[in-house]
C-alpha cells in the first residue's frame, strides 16, 4: 500500500469565500448537501473536522504514517474511501451516498451478503468529481495532521478543544471561524505527553476543554 485517500463532500462551504466565513450562522452550517446527520457531526462535515478526525483514525486503524493519509474532495459523496497500491492501481469502495453500504462491508468483511438497499446507478449519477480541498479556508485538516504527527496527547487534545467549540458555536456564542481559532491556540498551549498511559490521555482530554473554555 501506497497511500489511503478519504473523501470529504466539502460540506456546505465549499465554493464559500474566506472572507465570507465568518458570517456564517448556525442555520446555515446545519445545512448539509449529501448527508443528513446530528448537529455535531453536520458540524464537523461543515468545518471539515469531521474528516481530520478520520485522518487520525485511519493512521491508527491501518497502521500507517499521518503523511500517508490524504483527504481529496469529492462532492457527490459516492466514493467512499481509496486505496493507492505501490504499483499506482486504486482500489475504491463506491455506492450511492448512504452509509448503509460501507458500513455493512465493514461489518461482513470478506464476506459480501445481498441486501434490499438500491442498486448504484452511474449513468443517473452522471459524472463524479474531485479537488484538493482548501486548508486556507479549512485549517481543520492542517491542525489534524499536525496531531497525527505529534502523536502522544495531542489527537486527544485536537478531539476534546473541537467539541467544546462546537458545542459554543452551536449556543450561538462563538463565530464559526472561533472554532478553528479555538482548537489552534488550545493545541499550541498543550504539552506534549509520548506514549502516554490511559490516565494520562484522560487527563490530557480534560485539560483540553477546560483550556478550550477559557480560550473561548
Amino acid at each position: 500500500m501506497k497511500r489511503l485517500i478519504l473523501t470529504a463532500s466539502g460540506g456546505p462551504f465549499r465554493q464559500t469565500s474566506r472572507e465570507e466565513f465568518k458570517h456564517i450562522t448556525l442555520a446555515q452550517a446545519l445545512k448539509h448537501p449529501s448527508w443528513n446527520m446530528g448537529q455535531k457531526i453536520t458540524i464537523d462535515s461543515a468545518t471539515l473536522f469531521n474528516k481530520g478526525l478520520e485522518m487520525i483514525e485511519a493512521r491508527w486503524l491501518f497502521d500507517v504514517e499521518i503523511d500517508r493519509v490524504d483527504v481529496v474532495v469529492h462532492p457527490q459523496s459516492v466514493v467512499h474511501s481509496m486505496v493507492e497500491f505501490q504499483d499506482g492501481s486504486i482500489l475504491a469502495q463506491l455506492s450511492v451516498p448512504d452509509m448503509r453500504y460501507p458500513i455493512q462491508y465493514a461489518l461482513t468483511y470478506p464476506h459480501r451478503l445481498a441486501n434490499s438497499m438500491p442498486p448504484t446507478d452511474f449513468a443517473k449519477i452522471g459524472s463524479l468529481t474531485f479537488e484538493n480541498p482548501d486548508t486556507d479556508k479549512f485549517p481543520s485538516l492542517r491542525l489534524a495532521r499536525q496531531a497525527g504527527r505529534t502523536g502522544g496527547t495531542m489527537p486527544a487534545v485536537f478531539n476534546a478543544a473541537n467539541e467544546v467549540a462546537v458545542a459554543r458555536f452551536v449556543q450561538e456564542k462563538i463565530k464559526f471561524t472561533d472554532i478553528f481559532a479555538t482548537v489552534e491556540r488550545t493545541m499550541n498551549a498543550h504539552r506534549v505527553v509520548a506514549s502516554p498511559p490511559l490516565d494520562a490521555i484522560l487527563e490530557a482530554e480534560l485539560w483540553a476543554r477546560k483550556e478550550a473554555e477559557r480560550v473561548v
